[in-house]
């Protein structure tokens, strides 16, 4: 059964926001004025046809792509696209591919102990045993001293996912983490995510699993081509469109 969601209040802080976000590449524009707030301990789904600018938006939220307009707030401060505060966002911001982007001549452990140690100077035992500690809670913890090769793919996203976490960000980002997966290595990776979920982390998930994000979600932001089409509690978007483009793709 799935984790019980609990209702986010408009009391709760912001911790991640988005004013009038554009990107363009060439003629096409990509992202188109999108706006959303992301409250702490809220869980965001982002749904949309393929080409719909989901992953482009997310990569925007953390200057991955550096958007041509509008702006980025990270709790309450405009980020600008300078080294020094885009690796402050980076820092507060954890990021989760589809692809896992483990350092290959790495083990399990040192990928995940890898950014404490350098970024937040964590001592090399401090750094060593915290990332034992967050591959045991992602249930890889017998990983630790394990290449990468030799794991599955949904464990080395699950790797991925403790190496976010060992920068104890303020928000995390999930772009489509389970679309490189075969279907039976979806559901271990998915579960992770609720537990996440159900712990209280802030977290935009761009997905196309959608029971996953009816579940989980506590709010649903439904793009098409570039733009906020439908938005709200995830319920409502996902069992009761309204507009006629979201009723097409939620029949599917």
């Amino acid at each position: 059964m799935p984790p019980r969601k609990l209702t986010i209040s408009t009391e709760r802080r912001v911790v991640l926001e988005a004013r009038g976000l554009v990107k363009r590449y060439g003629a096409v524009t990509a992202v188109d004025g999108v706006s959303l707030e992301v409250r702490a301990g809220q869980v965001m789904a982002i749904l949309g046809p393929s080409g719909s600018g989901k992953s482009t938006l997310l990569r925007c939220l953390n200057f991955l792509e550096v958007p041509d307009a509008g702006e980025v707030r990270l709790e309450d401060k405009v980020v600008h696209a300078r080294d020094r505060e885009l690796n402050a966002l980076r820092a507060r911001v954890g990021m989760v591919f589809q692809q896992f982007n483990l350092f290959p001549h790495l083990t399990v452990g040192e990928n995940v102990a890898l950014a404490p140690r350098t970024v937040r100077r964590l001592p090399r035992a401090a750094a060593a045993a915290l990332a034992r500690d967050l591959l045991a809670r992602v249930g890889l913890a017998d990983k630790a001293d394990s290449p990468p090769s030799q794991l599955s793919g949904g464990q080395q996203q699950r790797a991925a996912i403790a190496r976010a976490l060992a920068m104890e960000p303020a928000a995390l980002l999930f772009d489509e983490p389970t679309s490189a997966l075969d279907p039976e290595l979806t559901g271990e990776v998915l579960e992770v995510i609720r537990a996440l979920a159900a712990e209280g982390r802030t977290m935009v998930v761009v997905t196309h699993e959608v029971a996953f994000a009816r579940a989980v979600a506590h709010e649903v932001v439904f793009l098409d081509a570039g733009s906020v089409v439908e938005h709200g509690p995830a319920a409502q978007v996902i069992d009761r469109p309204t507009t006629e483009r979201a009723k097409r793709f939620f029949r599917r």
